[in-house]
C-alpha cells in the first residue's frame, strides 16, 4: 500500500492538489453522440458528401445529418449499410475510441451541453461545427470539467461517503479484513525497537517515533479540527496535552506515523481519504496487538475453547473496540473463523460494521450499512437494556440467513453510549466463552413486521395521537466538508505550524 509520498508532496503550498481533467478521453460505453462523430469522421475521410452517402445507403441526407449530430440512432439494418458503404466492420463503426482528439472534444462538449448542469446555467449552446476553433473546444471542455469537479467537491453528499464506505467494506470482505502488507510494515517497525509481545508502552512508542526520525510535541493549542498534526519540514508530530478525548493517545500517534510508514500521498477524493484512514487504523492496531503474539494468544484460547474479546483487551491493554477490530483482522486468516463486527449507537443507528460470515445487515440502495437502524432483536440493541454493564452479554439470534452467536459490551463516548458486538455463525460458537448462554432471540429483519412496525395493541391505542419531534442525525444529512482532509481547516493548520516552527 503506497498512498502518501511523504517526502515532498505535502510540503507544497497547498495540500488541495487537483488532477487535471483528461479532455482527450471519452467515458466508456456507446451512445448516439460518439457514434455520430465516428460516422462523420469516416464519411469525410472517404471524401463523401451527405448526399453521396445517403444515395448509397438509401436514406435522406437530412436523416444522416441527424445521425452525425447524435440526434438519431440508426437501426441495425442502417448500421450494416453504413459500415458496408464506408468500408469498415460494424465493430469499427461502433468502436469505443474516438477517431481523433477533435472528435473526442466534440463528443465531450456535446455531452456536457445536453447534461443537467449546463442546462441549469441557462447559457446558449455552442454549435460544434468544423468552424469552431480547436482552442475554443479545448477551453470549453476544460471549463466544463473544472466546473463539475468544483461542484462535486463542494457538494460531496453523505451518499457519496456511504458508497465509498460500501466499496471499501467489499475490499475488506474479499481479504477477510486481513492486509499482509500492512502487517509486514508493522512488524518491521516493532522489530526496530525489539518489541515482540505484551502491551506497547508510551516509552516504546516514543522509541518508534525516534527510530522513524520524528520528535513528539504535546501542545495545548492543537487545531480543533485535528487529532494530530505532522510537520514534515521539521520532522515533528504535535499531539494534544488534553486528557479529555475519546481516542487512545497511543493510537492517535501510531496512526500519524502510519501515514509516513505506508507512504501515503495527499488524498484526492473522499474514497482515497477513507482508505488511508482505514489503513492507518489497521497499522496502529497491528503495532498495539502484534500479529504473532495476538495469534498465539487467540490460538491458545481456541484450543481451550475460551476465546473472549475482553481477554484480548486485557492482555494487550487496549480498548474493547480495538481488541474487537483486531480480532476481525486475524480470526478468519489464522483461526478459520468467519465473523462480523458492529458498533451501534444507543439510538439503534449502526456507526461501523464489517462481516464475512453471511450475516444480513440492513443496507441502503448504495450497499452502505452505516447510518441504518439495527434490528431491535439483535444483541447489539438488546445489550443496552441489560442491567449488568460490567460483564459481556451473549445471545443466540435466529435470522433469515442462519443462527448467530454474538457477544457485546457497551462503552460511553462524547457522542453517547455505543454497543460493540462481535458475532460468529452457530457452527463456530464452540470456540468461544459465553456459548453456554440460554438467551435466544429471533430476528426476521428486513421484514417490516419484525421490529419496524409497532405492535397492533400500541398502534391501535396511539396511532394518530402522537407527534414526536425527531432528533435528526445532522451528520448524516450534511454535505461532506471539501478539501483533501474533510473537515480540516487548512489555514488553521498552516498557521499553527508557522507559530510552532520557530
Amino acid at each position: 500500500m503506497h498512498f502518501f509520498a511523504y517526502g515532498q508532496k505535502m510540503t507544497t503550498s497547498s495540500w488541495n492538489r487537483t488532477r487535471q481533467p483528461e479532455t482527450g478521453s471519452v467515458p466508456e460505453g456507446e451512445d448516439a453522440i460518439s457514434l455520430g462523430r465516428r460516422l462523420r469522421h469516416l464519411r469525410k475521410s472517404r471524401r463523401m458528401t451527405l448526399e453521396e452517402l445517403g444515395a448509397v445507403v438509401g436514406t435522406a441526407p437530412s436523416q444522416l445529418s441527424l445521425m452525425e449530430n447524435g440526434k438519431r440512432e440508426p437501426r441495425l439494418g442502417m448500421l450494416q449499410s453504413l459500415a458496408k458503404a464506408l468500408g469498415v466492420s460494424i465493430d469499427q463503426l461502433l468502436g469505443a475510441e474516438p477517431p481523433s482528439r477533435r472528435a473526442a472534444l466534440e463528443i465531450a462538449l456535446e455531452r456536457a451541453q445536453r447534461g443537467p448542469l449546463y442546462e441549469s446555467l441557462g447559457l446558449p449552446k455552442v454549435r460544434t461545427s468544423a468552424r469552431l476553433p480547436m482552442e475554443a473546444l479545448e477551453a470549453l471542455v476544460g471549463l466544463q470539467a473544472e466546473l463539475e469537479r468544483r461542484l462535486n467537491e463542494q457538494v460531496a453528499t453523505p451518499e457519496e461517503a456511504r458508497r465509498a464506505n460500501a466499496e471499501l467494506r467489499g475490499i475488506m470482505r474479499r481479504q477477510n479484513n486481513y492486509f499482509p502488507d500492512i502487517e509486514a510494515e508493522a512488524q518491521k517497525v516493532l522489530s526496530s525497537v525489539g518489541h515482540t509481545s505484551g502491551p506497547l508502552s508510551q516509552h516504546l512508542i516514543a522509541d518508534i517515533a525516534a527510530h522513524l526520525g520524528f520528535t513528539l510535541h504535546h501542545v495545548g493549542d492543537l487545531p480543533h479540527s485535528t487529532r494530530s498534526v505532522t510537520d514534515l519540514k521539521n520532522r515533528r508530530i504535535y499531539l494534544t496535552q488534553s486528557q479529555r478525548t475519546d481516542h487512545d493517545p497511543r493510537s492517535v500517534l501510531l496512526q500519524a506515523l502510519g501515514h509516513y510508514v505506508l507512504q501515503h500521498e495527499t488524498p484526492e477524493n473522499y474514497r482515497e481519504f477513507l482508505r488511508q484512514r482505514v489503513a492507518t487504523n489497521y497499522f496502529a492496531a497491528a503495532l498495539l496487538l502484534p500479529e504473532k503474539a495476538t495469534v498465539d494468544f487467540l490460538q491458545m484460547a481456541k484450543s481451550a475453547k475460551e476465546i473472549a474479546v475482553e481477554d484480548v483487551r486485557d492482555a494487550f491493554a487496549v480498548s474493547y473496540e480495538t481488541a474487537a477490530h483486531r480480532f476481525t483482522n486475524l480470526a478468519t486468516q489464522h483461526l478459520g473463523i468467519p465473523t462480523h463486527f458492529q458498533k451501534t449507537h444507543q439510538s439503534g443507528i449502526i456507526y461501523k460494521a464489517y462481516e464475512n460470515d453471511g450475516v444480513t445487515f440492513p443496507q441502503d440502495h448504495t450497499g452502505a450499512i452505516e447510518g441504518q437502524p439495527s434490528c431491535r432483536k439483535w444483541t447489539s440493541r438488546v445489550v443496552f437494556d441489560v442491567p449488568d454493564r460490567f460483564s459481556a452479554y451473549s445471545q443466540y439470534t435466529d435470522t433469515p440467513s442462519g443462527t448467530y452467536w454474538c457477544t457485546a459490551r457497551t462503552e460511553r463516548a462524547a457522542a453517547g453510549e455505543f454497543s460493540l458486538s462481535v458475532g460468529v455463525p452457530y457452527a463456530h460458537v464452540k470456540w468461544f466463552r459465553g456459548r453456554e448462554t440460554s438467551i435466544r432471540g429471533e430476528s426476521r429483519c428486513p421484514e417490516e413486521s419484525c421490529c419496524k412496525v409497532p405492535p397492533s395493541s400500541l398502534a391501535g391505542e396511539w396511532s394518530g395521537f402522537a407527534w414526536p419531534s425527531a432528533r435528526a442525525h445532522s451528520h448524516l444529512l450534511a454535505a461532506m466538508p471539501p478539501g483533501a482532509f474533510p473537515g480540516v481547516d487548512e489555514t488553521e493548520v498552516y498557521s499553527f505550524l508557522q507559530a510552532h516552527s520557530g
